[in-house]
């Protein structure tokens, strides 16, 4: 009888986010408020809410003591644990995977990128994920943007293009993906891209190419708080569909927990 794999989660916040400068000149871009709570909140929640208790946040180098003093202790009581482990450059979406050999070890591994807002709940997949790869995707009406997935009549992955010039679909692949460990050594094998970055799509290709590749489409909204205005539209969405109204009780009682003890030491400053 074999033994199902730990589910762990990886969220990827490196980067110099220059698109949203001078905002992010002084702070990571998923330290950014998305309505009534910060950027990283929302990755979180998504992949406390699947059960995941083991988590990887990569972080750049100039901002890791603004996440330690965030998230250093934030889930203590809550049986959930944080890593972090620094970026110095970034180099690719999938570099995080290399990053995090040691943490993931022979366990599958959920990756969500800081930035990206999901409406869905990912639960049921995230749980019952039994090995290959997942990827996310929805019909999106400016695809060359993207990465696209091209889906069959049975609902699964024929091809995957970066920013194709002519997408053969109107699906973008999202920022949240499912892997098993072999992730890892994939990710090593990767020749670097044009732009000098393992790719995430040759990760998704390789898996495809050994007909392991399932695509789950997404109905909700999908927030990628990457620019101005989609930060805008973030916090309009957050907002107006109670997004952070429907966080996992854990999460909840965290930030709860967390913002009851920063009163707390102002008010002593004060005395």
């Amino acid at each position: 009888m074999t033994t199902k794999s730990k589910m762990k989660g990886i969220i990827l916040s490196g980067g110099t986010a220059t698109r949203l400068f001078p905002l992010t000149a002084t702070t990571s871009k998923q330290l950014l408020p998305v309505y009534d709570r910060q950027m990283i909140f929302y990755p979180l929640n998504t992949l406390i809410k699947a059960g995941i208790k083991d988590i990887l946040i990569i972080v750049a180098p100039e901002h890791s003591g603004q996440y330690l003093n965030l998230l250093g202790s934030i889930f203590k009581n809550c049986g959930i644990h944080l890593y972090f482990e620094v970026q110095k450059l970034p180099r690719g979406l999938a570099e995080a995977f290399i990053l995090g050999e040691s943490f993931i070890g022979h366990d599958n591994v959920a990756m969500i990128l800081g930035d990206n807002i999901f409406e869905d709940n990912l639960e049921d997949e995230i749980k019952n994920f039994s090995g290959g790869g997942t990827v996310f995707a929805k019909a999106v009406p400016d695809p060359e943007r993207f990465g696209v997935v091209e889906i069959n009549n049975d609902g699964k992955a024929v091809s995957i293009e970066e920013k194709p010039q002519n997408p053969k679909s109107n699906f973008a692949v999202t920022g949240a993906y499912i892997y098993d460990h072999r992730v890892v050594e994939i990710a090593k094998s990767l020749e670097p891209s044009e732009r000098g970055e393992v790719e995430i799509t040759d990760v998704n290709n390789r898996y495809l190419s050994m007909g392991e590749l399932s695509v789950k489409k997404i109905d909700g909204a999908w927030l990628d708080a990457g620019t101005f205005d989609s930060l805008l539209e973030a916090n309009q969405v957050v907002k107006e569909k109670g997004i952070s109204r429907n966080f996992d009780p854990a999460v909840e009682k965290a930030i709860v927990d967390f913002n009851e003890e920063l009163k707390m030491l102002a008010k002593k400053r004060l005395l």
